[in-house]
């Protein structure tokens, strides 16, 4: 168990700004110290090398006019030249224009000749400089001219470099003795910053934690960073939806079981009133038995009704898509509705606006029609009116169902396609029905691609806008 919670532990949000937050620490600093040092060292070639090519051009007019480079004695250059080599820890060296060695400030060479690929372009005119890794001298090399500005030899300038060294490992041992206080400081940052950060989460879990243990059913306000101020919102709208859910199914069981119920116990009554009489007359048991009918197909709604639903929720449920006659299909609906409607004193017109031909499946897009027109009927008032039309452009086909019935409260309209929903629970049970018709639909709407929206103001009436592509196509299943 510790091991777990240890390997945990580098999967939590907290370890990951920590390790984040020292790598931006300590990379950069990894990365910038050679840098640095690379760059401090190719500089102080450059200036030295600069420099003394400089100082080798100073004497050139001394070397040349005075015969120095053909040889000539000159104790006082001689001298000169000899402390300035001392001065550089290193060795001067004249060379003429047939490559031999006429002074050496070691007064080793010369006479000797020499063939270095740097003085021969130097014979040319060039100035060039080469640093020795392995030596760690810095070798200038800069022609010598007369008043013709011909070349007439040049002159060699070796100097030490051990103190670039030097320098670099006294900045090695105060970028270790740095590096040691960054990793401190970043560490220190670190794990602050890490407790900082995870603290809201571990609040969020405790808080979740609470609502699964059942002790409490909201999260707190998150006063701490935006993000999680709206993690804990969505969550509590989440909590607040579930618990809507969950009392919408447990009155859904409820209304169900009333349902089922109901029909099952009139059944009972009128069987057992016949089944305890002698001598029914026959006029009595006709009527019990259409009672009884009736019961039996009342039944058979509701149960037809939770099997539409349990189909349509059926992952990859199928469309047997054919090409319908969306006219004609609205008005075979309409003449099987007309009887409900003529019952209840209610006025259906329909009124299409041009022909309609449709990719739908037939059989869930009547659902679809049959449920918004029979639900208008029955939430009506005696004497009342349902409109529907039809109408299409290039891309979709509209259906609008509209009425002046008793409309829906504006605090149901938004949940009224949720199943198990009934916005006038009395007054839904007086006219029957299990709060699924309009689950169906818009289910059977989803299925072909399509979108209903409602607008409806209590005691005016309800209209359901309905659209569908005309040709269907099938979504992709990833």
């Amino acid at each position: 168990m510790k091991n777990k919670f240890s390997f945990s532990a580098f999967h939590s949000l907290g370890f990951k700004i920590a390790l984040i937050i020292l790598l931006i620490g300590i990379i950069p600093f990894l990365v910038c110290v050679p840098i640095s040092l690379r760059a401090y060292k190719s500089v102080s070639i450059h200036t030295d090398a600069t420099n003394l090519m400089a100082q080798a051009a100073q004497y050139n007019s001394q070397l040349v006019t005075s015969g120095y480079i053909l040889g000539e004695e000159n104790s006082e250059l001689d001298t000169e030249l000899k402390a300035i080599a001392d001065s550089y820890n290193g060795r001067i060296l004249l060379v003429n224009s047939a490559l031999k060695v006429v002074k050496d400030s070691y007064s080793v060479d010369i006479g000797k000749t020499v063939i270095w690929e740097n003085i021969i372009h130097s014979m040319q005119g060039d100035s060039l400089y080469f640093y020795d890794e392995d030596t760690k001298y810095l070798i200038v090399s800069v022609p010598l001219s007369n008043s013709d500005n011909e070349i007439v030899g040049t002159l060699v300038i070796n100097k030490s470099m051990d103190y670039i060294d030097q320098n670099i490992d006294t900045f090695i041992s105060y970028s270790l003795i740095g590096s040691v206080i960054l990793v401190s400081l970043s560490i220190i940052i670190a794990v602050f910053t890490a407790i900082h950060f995870s603290r809201p989460m571990t609040k969020l879990s405790d808080s979740l934690d609470g609502i699964i243990r059942e002790y409490t059913n909201e999260l707190p306000d998150n006063k701490s960073f935006l993000e999680l101020e709206l993690i804990s919102g969505k969550f509590n709208e989440v909590f607040k939806k579930l618990q809507a859910i969950d009392q919408s199914r447990q009155e859904f069981v409820s209304n169900v079981s009333h349902e089922l119920k109901t029909p099952l116990t009139s059944m009972k009554v009128l069987a057992d009133s016949l089944n305890g009489s002698d001598d029914v007359p026959i006029e009595m048991y006709r009527e019990f038995m259409v009672d009884i009918g009736d019961e039996i197909d009342r039944e058979t709604k509701i149960i037809n009704d939770l099997l539409s639903l349990v189909r349509m929720d059926k992952s990859g449920a199928q469309l047997n898509v054919s090409a319908v006659n969306i006219n004609e299909l609205i008005e075979h609906i309409l003449k099987r509705l007309k009887p409900i409607a003529e019952k209840a004193g209610i006025e259906v017109v329909f009124e299409s606006f041009r022909p309609v031909v449709a990719e739908v499946d037939e059989v869930k897009f009547t659902l679809v029609v049959t449920n918004l027109v029979e639900n208008a009927i029955k939430y009506n008032d005696e004497g009342g009116w349902v409109h529907i039309s039809l109408n299409s452009d290039h891309q979709f086909f509209y259906i609008k169902v509209e009425d002046n019935g008793l409309g829906i409260p504006e605090d149901s309209v938004d949940y009224i396609f949720e199943r198990f929903y009934r916005a006038d629970k009395s007054h839904s049970r007086e006219i029957g029905g299990t709060g699924l018709g309009l689950a169906i639909t818009k289910s059977a709407i989803a299925m072909h691609n399509g979108e209903v929206k409602v607008r409806s103001k209590l005691g005016e009436g309800s209209t359901f806008d309905v659209r569908i592509p005309l040709n269907y196509i099938e979504k992709e299943v990833h």
